[in-house]
């Protein structure tokens, strides 16, 4: 069994999105479901249909999340340091025409691409992971072959999550 490798905010993302799918989610859901049923004939009622479903999707990505759970390794880049990329650091790279971008290594349920945000199975994640800053790696990324430079590796504490998250299937 794989292990869930995730960061203390990962982990308390995938708890508020199962406790909204069992506590506010589904519950709508059924009660637009029985008040569609109420309706009548269920066989053409397409709000009835829709809502069933959407219940199924909502139990499928419940038991998703539960089954990430199980396997969670919990690590938390606060706890660590260091000069080599490990799971939780955050890497600066620099690609062969002089770019840099700055990747944070978490985990698979925490992948945020726009925010700089990698998973540690990502194919330049599994190319950087045990190196150290100035060294210089070859991965196969989805657009060929590619060659980058470790500028900087540091570990940092994780800014908390907002009060209100928005979640949606």
């Amino acid at each position: 069994m794989v292990p869930n490798y995730i960061t203390p905010n990962g982990l308390e993302r995938l708890r508020r999105e199962i406790a909204w799918l069992e506590g506010e989610e589904r519950p709508r859901i059924v009660a637009e479901v029985q008040y569609a049923a109420s309706m009548g004939d269920r066989s053409e009622n397409a709000e009835y249909i829709y809502g069933k479903k959407r219940l199924r999707a909502i139990d499928s990505r419940r038991r998703h999340l539960i089954k990430r759970l199980e396997k969670v390794r919990l690590v938390d880049p606060a706890q660590m340091s260091g000069e080599v990329v490990k799971f939780g650091a955050t890497v600066v790279i620099e690609d062969e025409d002089g770019n840099e971008r700055t990747w944070r290594i978490y985990g698979e349920d925490e992948v945020d691409v726009e925010n700089g945000v990698i998973s540690w199975q990502s194919p330049i994640a599994k190319a950087i992971m045990g190196k150290a800053e100035g060294e210089a790696v070859t991965f196969h990324a989805p657009a060929g072959k590619r060659e980058v430079e470790i500028v900087e590796v540091r570990y940092e504490p994780q800014e908390p999550l907002p009060e209100v998250m928005l979640f949606r299937l």
